[in-house]
């Protein structure tokens, strides 16, 4: 099209005048003297056609390949990310921790789109946390609950202070107050002024019984607040993420984020129908009555109850260095047994995440996911004291309804992995230090037998498995996005019902279980 133009106008009129105006001048020079200009106006022009067609050419030639291959650009230049340094050299030469951590994220939090809601379980941060709805929470409260606490922790203009009264188990204390400074690092400025404190035991010890109003404003006691790792129906403690998302070094649990993605990789090697069509478990029997009684549903002699259930040895697994104790390789077995140890366990969302039927032994405890999981939705409910025909038809259903059973594994494990995002648990984690700062009654100040705690006091000095941990699970730089959109209370009829969808469904598989051990006495009869 543009040679074209160019050949139009060669053979216009303003072509010729403009040749006529500028030779009509030169005709009155010289013979030489106008030979040499014609020479020069030829050459000239020449160069002028040549150029325009080789533009012209090159032209068509890159609209062809611009058509060819289709170029997209970028709606908006990336923004730099705010990386937080972790400062050791810092820290070595003034023995304190840096002065110049962010207190914000460093600029706009762009999305999308709105921020997303938050996982139904956070609605529970709200029961939690109803006993001090009327009351709020006192300076007073607060001091009877260091009792039992192991630490009393204290953030302060964004700043976290600690002051220790006696040490945790192993180092449970320890990757808790590492996975706060790192909500710290994630939100930095939006973890409001508070004051708590936290029991790192295994059982809660807030009871209702001890004479407190959990309801109402006329209630005749403030019950003390107490953080620890899970809660039951008789107590009021006020349930927190525990210590192993950040990494349990003493039996080699590796930090929640990467190990999340393991688990779903490992889930991958076996499909459900190639699996072992029994119920598997492992772990420290030891540690309690009920765990020492499922280890008789294991095959013998007399009776095989569909599970295959070992005892975990840990000195000796960590003197052969946890070759047998990978969790993302024990996705093996169509079903996974979940008991509780003491207390509550951490190993129920590693146990769920594999696309296995759960098969969970009625708990007595929660933590803070746990109570939004649905019977035979998320999981298979077991009879708490007849563990092993319970079990025995669990798997004997699930073999004969595989369809079903692989979709109650897929629930779970989809659970686990959507909806237990680090992402999430550090959301968890602000929304419900947020919601218990707006109860104190009192402002918040740092105690003199305090410490100031930062990321640097924490991994510049730590060795072996736990420096690994605390260094994989180190937060580099401020969230990009906004944490979720925490959903609203129950009010008392949807928890009701909620609390009688589950009881109904625990009491139908019990139904069914009955109807077969009656079935399986007629035939032996």
């Amino acid at each position: 099209m543009q040679q074209l133009s160019w050949q139009r106008w060669i053979g216009s009129g303003a072509s010729r005048q403009l040749v006529e105006n500028i030779c009509r001048p030169l005709m009155k020079l010289p013979s030489r003297s106008s030979a040499v200009v014609f020479s020069l106006l030829l050459l000239l022009g020449g160069a002028l056609i040549s150029t325009r067609l080789l533009d012209s050419n090159a032209f068509s030639s890159s609209a062809k390949t611009l058509t060819a291959s289709k170029i997209t650009l970028p709606d908006k230049i990336p923004k730099k990310h705010l990386e937080i340094p972790l400062n050791c050299t810092a820290l070595n030469h003034t023995g304190t921790c840096p002065a110049n951590y962010p207190t914000t994220t460093g600029g706009t939090i762009e999305e999308p789109g709105p921020p997303s809601t938050c996982p139904e379980y956070f609605r529970w941060i709200h029961e939690d946390l109803r006993p001090w709805a009327h009351t709020g929470i006192t300076r007073e409260a607060v001091e009877t609950a260091k009792r039992t606490a192991n630490f009393r922790l204290v953030i302060v203009n964004g700043k976290a202070y600690v002051e220790r009264y006696q040490r945790a188990f192993q180092t449970r204390d320890v990757f808790t107050l590492w996975g706060i400074l790192q909500l710290l690092r994630r939100f930095p400025g939006q973890v409001p002024d508070l004051e708590l404190m936290f029991d790192c035991v295994d059982w809660p010890v807030i009871a209702k019984s001890d004479g407190y109003n959990e309801n109402g404003p006329n209630a005749t006691a403030v019950p003390p607040p107490l953080f620890r790792y899970c809660g039951d129906d008789r107590t009021l403690d006020i349930v927190f993420p525990d210590w192993s998302f950040w990494g349990w070094p003493e039996i080699n649990i590796k930090p929640w984020e990467g190990l999340q993605k393991e688990l779903k990789e490992g889930n991958k090697r076996k499909r459900w129908m190639e699996r072992e069509a029994y119920a598997y478990w492992k772990g420290n029997p030891a540690v309690a009555e009920t765990r020492m009684d499922l280890m008789k549903c294991n095959v013998s002699e007399e009776h095989d109850w569909n599970a295959r259930v070992f005892a975990q040895d840990w000195v000796k697994e960590s003197q052969q260095g946890y070759k047998q104790s990978d969790l993302a390789n024990q996705c093996l077995h169509r079903y996974k047994i979940y008991i509780e140890g003491s207390a509550w366990s951490v190993s129920q969302k590693y146990i769920m995440a594999c696309d296995s039927v759960t098969l969970m032994v009625k708990p007595h405890y929660y933590d803070f996911f746990t109570r939004s999981l649905v019977p035979v939705h998320h999981y298979w409910p077991i009879q708490e004291h007849d563990k092993c025909k319970s079990i025995k038809f669990a798997v004997d259903w699930g073999n004969s309804h595989k369809q079903k059973a692989q979709e109650i594994g897929k629930a779970a494990s989809s659970f686990i992995q959507d909806e237990l995002k680090m992402d999430f648990v550090y959301d968890y984690m602000l929304h419900l230090l947020t919601q218990y700062s707006k109860l104190l009654t009192f402002k918040p100040v740092v105690p003199k037998r305090a410490v100031e705690l930062c990321s640097e006091s924490m991994a510049c000095n730590a060795a072996g498995l736990e420096k690994k941990f605390i260094m994989e699970s180190l937060v580099k730089s401020p969230s990009e996005r906004a944490p979720c959109t925490i959903p609203p209370p129950y009010d008392p009829p949807s928890l009701s019902l909620v609390l009688r969808r589950n009881s109904n469904s625990i009491k139908q598989v019990e139904l069914w279980e009955k109807r077969y051990w009656d079935n399986q006495n007629k035939q032996q009869q």
